[in-house]
């Protein structure tokens, strides 16, 4: 025993030493490892690359939708984006190319055909956990790969009779819906796409008013097979039937997807797509409400169990408050809620929620597209570096304004719009100012010599501003027919801080 222990107290005691040496070379190479020495700071790395998608453009609905692109690059001298077809049924490469856009800060709207019907092999569909829902293939639908300039500051919208409809969608393994139930909205029915080379498996938890006991669908036992670079979709109707109030969360075990909701009234009209939500938070703020006639209805689901004590505070013209109604109102999960707020009737500006747990929450404003229930408005993020809209209507096509929002500090805000023949440039936009708690909105127009074309809008906090929450409202014949967030266009992502550190040594 005593001729063996000898050499290995001596091999460890050598490896110690080569340990110790190659650490302290470490330590001259890279001072921040050394204790007490500064951090390396972020560096902020130029997007690259980005990926979208869109269900409409194609076929979704009695009409066919177009596709609005504009991107507001930072620095990279090129790039393009190059819109393709889904591939009903899945393939590991992507369909048909059906546009290349290479003009960084000009507005291209691309119309899209119908895809063609699909066959009878695609139109069965797979069982879901419940007899009451089937997933089949999707019809139409397209994806929106970019590079280069063309990633950077990237917009993507559906548009439909020269208004837009719905933001494209970024792929993600968990969205958040809300929006009003089946009593409201007869048709109810929810699109997947999958972006990626390999298929995804999702799932779907609804949460209603009439959910009491827990959600409708599961995770555990709703798993839904998404092909690559193809859509399914679900109807829900049958499952949330006499439900007021719909809750949403698309979820993935394996890959990725971009999820979009569509409700109407019945079948024959287009309706209107659900704004994607933040995820459950204690703090949300619901972005961009403009003046309109009627009364909003504020809509919270409380996904976990316990109690929720929510308050309400309206950020308007004429600064914060707390209106009759959003105090004290105690929420039991996991259910969803109705809450009329008749003393908020054509205020504007945003809500601020607060809550004791973590809650999902939205807005439902008289308006709408044909067939629609409403208008939603939901919840956001304040918009970092700058949000970029695409297809903006101006002229007979209808009317947009930019309502901006700063619940706490005051926010400065330049905003600028440019056309397809017109670059868009925040050097050339207004300076806005908000005042802290207050709100601003903020018309949409032309630049001279556009009148009535379809616009890209660029909103891009000042450098020192406070958060700004931005919203896009548009209107069509004295009617709101889309509130949207304005969602943040990134040029450059900040990576943090790396640090060399040696935390273990194990013989």
């Amino acid at each position: 025993m005593s001729r063996i222990r000898g050499p290995r107290i001596l091999f460890a005691a050598l490896v110690v030493l080569v340990i110790a040496g190659l650490y302290g070379a470490a330590g001259l190479r890279h001072p921040a490892a050394a204790a007490g020495a500064p951090r390396t700071p972020a560096v902020d790395v130029p997007v690259s690359s980005a990926v979208y998608a869109c269900a409409a453009p194609g076929y979704a609905g009695p009409t066919a939708a177009s596709l609005a692109i504009a991107a507001v690059p930072g620095s990279a001298p090129a790039g393009s984006v190059q819109v393709t077809r889904l591939v009903p049924g899945g393939s590991a490469t992507t369909g048909p190319v059906l546009a290349t856009v290479t003009q960084p800060g000009l507005l291209h709207i691309s119309a899209v055909r119908p895809a063609p019907a699909l066959p009878k092999s695609l139109r069965a569909g797979q069982p879901g956990s419940s007899p009451k829902v089937t997933t089949v293939a999707g019809r139409g639908g397209v994806i929106v790969t970019a590079s280069g300039a063309m990633a950077q500051g990237l917009a993507a919208e559906q548009v439909s009779a020269g208004q837009p409809t719905a933001q494209c969608g970024a792929p993600s393994t968990s969205s958040w819906f809300i929006g009003p139930g089946q009593a409201t909205a007869g048709n109810i029915e929810i699109y997947l796409i999958n972006t990626d080379s390999a298929p995804a498996n999702a799932q779907v938890t609804a949460t209603t008013d009439l959910t009491k006991g827990g959600p409708l669908l599961d995770n555990a036992d709703n798993g839904i097979t998404v092909p690559p670079h193809s859509m399914v979709t679900q109807s829900l109707t049958g499952l949330v039937q006499s439900s007021k109030v719909l809750a949403l969360q698309v979820s993935t075990s394996v890959g990725r997807v971009v999820a979009a909701v569509r409700e109407s009234k019945n079948g024959t009209d287009n309706g209107s797509w659900l704004p994607v939500s933040q995820p459950p938070a204690r703090s949300l703020v619901i972005a961009g409400i403009p003046h309109t006639s009627g009364s909003p209805k504020l809509f919270i689901a409380v996904p976990g169990g316990g109690t929720a004590a929510v308050k309400v505070t309206a950020v308007t013209q004429r600064g914060s408050y707390q209106p009759t109604g959003g105090t004290n109102i105690g929420l039991l999960g996991p259910t969803s809620y109705q809450i009329p707020l008749p003393s908020l009737g054509g205020v504007a500006g945003a809500l601020k929620l607060t809550s004791s747990a973590p809650i999902v929450a939205g807005v439902e404003l008289p308006g709408g597209p044909a067939g629609a229930p409403g208008v939603m408005a939901a919840t956001a993020a304040p918009v970092q570096e700058q949000g970029v809209l695409a297809g903006s209507p101006a002229g007979q096509a209808g009317t947009a304004e930019v309502v901006l929002s700063a619940p706490g500090k005051a926010a400065t805000v330049r905003i600028a719009v440019g056309t397809a023949a017109t670059a868009v440039s925040a050097e050339a936009g207004v300076v806005v100012q908000v005042k802290a708690g207050g709100s601003v909105i903020v018309p949409v127009h032309a630049p001279a010599g556009h009148r009535g074309a379809p616009l890209t809008v660029l909103v891009s906090p000042v450098s020192g501003s406070g958060p700004v929450y931005a919203g896009w409202a548009v209107s069509a014949g004295g009617k709101l027919r889309l509130v949207q967030p304005v969602p943040s266009a990134l040029t450059s992502v900040p990576l943090p801080p790396v640090q060399v550190v040696l935390s273990a040594v194990a013989p």
